[in-house]
């Protein structure tokens, strides 16, 4: 069996950091990376989907992850995204990631045409291959890929032994059970959706990777550790609470990352924006913007 005690956590997804002309910021990257070393998160998900990889380029999502290795490389976990939709530019990503010292990397199965579950394999491993020293980590997210991992798919990538588990991000808890019952203690299964994180550890989940965990890491981190610890009642507290502010976020006519980021901005780091086609926040979005400030405020001070 292996040691996948490192990946046993909080990770939140990375955001990513522009500069004022839309250009990536290095020093904006290397900040937030210190912010959440800081905090205490386990791990750090880079150039996900709360990274914005699919508008990006390759050298941005490179220059990325390279400023976040210069602070985090021996200090937290790394698991770098590199998938993108064809398998030459992912595997270019993977041995990068490789070659700057990532603990894992993970992808999503290849989007808009639906391929058959061996050409789906065959992108994973094609992937796998360019960086064959690295943990992969199957990224399921249904909602978004428009295919779901099936379990003959990830029983025929388990074949691969770099594979280590799944970052699930469909709704159905029980699917966190029925992928960490093929390898159990062998395997590290993430729970991906924020809001039912709770949920998700009760079902066996090793850890969790989210979008929202990076603006309020300590809700996130309290919640394990209430979980860890038996007090479920006071855990769905806090995990209500932090639905609730994930709700109020969503109500913005900008986009969710748009809104973290403004928000983080109370916490001394500027970020930048979002990447067109998101949208931006609006004058509008501020008094909400506002309140979604005092909600993780008051949350965190009543921990």
């Amino acid at each position: 069996m292996r040691n996948l005690e490192k990946y046993k956590g909080i990770i939140p997804a990375f955001y990513a950091c522009y500069n004022e002309d839309g250009s990536v910021s290095g020093e904006a990257t290397r900040a937030f990376t210190q912010y959440l070393i800081d905090k205490g998160v386990k791990g750090l998900y880079v150039c996900g989907s709360s990274g914005e990889c699919i508008y990006q380029s390759k050298e941005e999502r490179k220059l990325i992850l390279e400023n976040v290795m210069q602070v985090a490389k021996g200090k937290i976990t790394i698991i770098a995204h590199v998938g993108c939709n064809n398998t030459a530019d992912s595997a270019e990503l993977a041995a990068h990631a490789e070659s700057v010292g990532a603990d894992a990397i993970a992808s999503i199965p290849p989007i808009y045409f639906h391929l058959p579950d061996y050409a789906i394999a065959e992108y994973w491993n094609d992937i796998s291959a360019a960086a064959p020293n690295t943990d992969f980590i199957i990224y399921n997210i249904p909602q978004l890929a428009g295919v779901a991992l099936s379990m003959p798919l990830y029983k025929e990538m388990l074949k691969n032994p770099r594979v280590i588990g799944v970052k699930n991000s469909s709704m159905p808890v029980q699917d966190i059970q029925m992928f960490k019952d093929v390898k159990g203690e062998d395997s590290v299964v993430f729970n991906g959706p924020d809001e039912q994180l709770v949920s998700g550890l009760a079902m066996g989940a090793d850890g969790g990777i989210g979008g929202t965990y990076a603006v309020m890491p300590e809700l996130y981190l309290k919640i394990k550790e209430l979980v860890e610890a038996g007090d479920i009642p006071r855990a769905r507290e806090i995990q209500n609470q932090a639905d609730r502010i994930i709700y109020e976020m969503c109500a913005c006519h900008g986009n969710l990352y748009a809104v973290m980021k403004e928000i983080l901005k109370s916490k001394g780091l500027n970020l930048g924006g979002v990447r067109k086609p998101l949208a931006s926040i609006v004058e509008d979005d501020m008094p909400q913007i506002e309140k979604c400030k005092k909600m993780i405020d008051e949350a965190i001070g009543n921990l």
